[in-house]
């Protein structure tokens, strides 16, 4: 059964073990890898803001670095076995659909410490997993989205039809509807049914010019705010808003107005999945012995999730929702 833990608990346990040690110096000997999805390591989504948790330990306590991308979902294994080979101290691989690759590892080499983003279901004790309450934080995009489209609709579209990809379009969904409740608009939302979980979906991570496609028709539809779940192929989106000029697009995993800044101009919210803060997490609290184990959660409350432009009810909404009184998804 997995212990689920607060989103800042490892950095507790990390800091007063390190100052019974006496301080944090500089591990220049601890390596920390990450393995990437299909995206890379540069995908203005998850793999790019889980490895800026692994710069930031660089930086701040002096360890060292490391990452492999994996082209296809077949490198996922490989890959894996690689860094282990190269030594690391801790191992933290990218994505649901690296769960089943991450299991196997765990199990065969339980010596090593491990971190998975995305996946809370797998119970090793030196495997970490990172979960993240996106559907909160998506609801106040969706209500900010709600708020502010011209045309009366909005849209959204994932990557894949997986947990971590769905759990966003369910926020947005009940985020437009909270506002239609509260204010007696009908914003129509396009490309998700929380009913029945199903909707949008390029199949992929990786193709802009399915991105491109899909906000095009979305926008065809009358959608003037379009969130993309799926990694870099919302750049492609992001690319067909900026040229048609009408419309705005949501980011998600990070602030595309910093990960992606050559379209900030029609980036309207982002919503957070603050993968960087766990990641540096796990990383202190493996300098500190702690090789992993149970679950990390990330929620509004706690700050691992959030939205990069705040807007004149965010507040008293996420107050409502950390008190459980807001639904947020099905």
């Amino acid at each position: 059964m997995n212990k689920k833990v607060s989103l800042f608990s490892l950095l507790l346990v990390a800091a007063v073990v390190l100052a019974a040690c006496g301080g944090g110096a500089g591990r220049s000997d601890f390596l920390a890898c990450q393995v990437t999805d299909t995206g890379g390591i540069d995908d203005a989504s998850f793999n790019q803001t889980a490895w800026a948790g692994v710069e930031r330990a660089v930086a701040e306590l002096g360890i060292e670095g490391s990452f492999v991308e994996s082209n296809e979902q077949a490198d996922y294994e490989p890959n894996i076995n690689a860094m282990i080979e190269q030594g690391c101290d801790l191992i933290i691989t990218v994505g649901f659909l690296m769960g089943d690759a991450t299991a196997a590892a765990a199990a065969a080499n339980p010596d090593q410490a491990f971190g998975i983003i995305d996946v809370d279901y797998l119970d090793f004790p030196n495997l970490t997993g990172h979960a993240f309450a996106t559907d909160q934080a998506a609801f106040l995009a969706g209500y900010h989205a709600a708020a502010t489209t011209q045309t009366g609709v909005v849209g959204t579209f994932g990557g894949i039809n997986i947990p971590p990809v769905t759990v966003f379009m369910d926020g947005f969904w009940y985020g437009v509807q909270y506002y239609n409740q509260q204010n007696g608009t009908n914003v129509q939302v396009l490309g998700w049914d929380p009913a029945a979980q199903d909707g949008l979906f390029t199949g992929n991570f990786d193709s802009l010019d399915d991105g491109r496609a899909f906000a095009e028709s979305l926008m065809d539809e009358g959608a003037d705010i379009i969130m993309p779940v799926a990694g870099p192929v919302g750049l492609g989106s992001a690319a067909a808003i900026q040229e048609r000029g009408n419309a705005w697009l949501i980011g998600v995993d990070s602030d595309w107005t910093k990960t992606a800044p050559e379209y900030a101009g029609i980036i309207l919210n982002s919503v957070l999945k603050n993968m960087d803060a766990t990641v540096f997490e796990q990383i202190e609290a493996a300098l500190a012995g702690n090789t992993g184990g149970g679950l990390v959660v990330g929620t509004l409350e706690n700050g691992g999730v959030g939205v990069a432009t705040t807007f004149s009810e965010a507040q008293a909404l996420a107050d409502g929702i950390i008190a459980g009184n807001i639904q947020t998804a099905p």
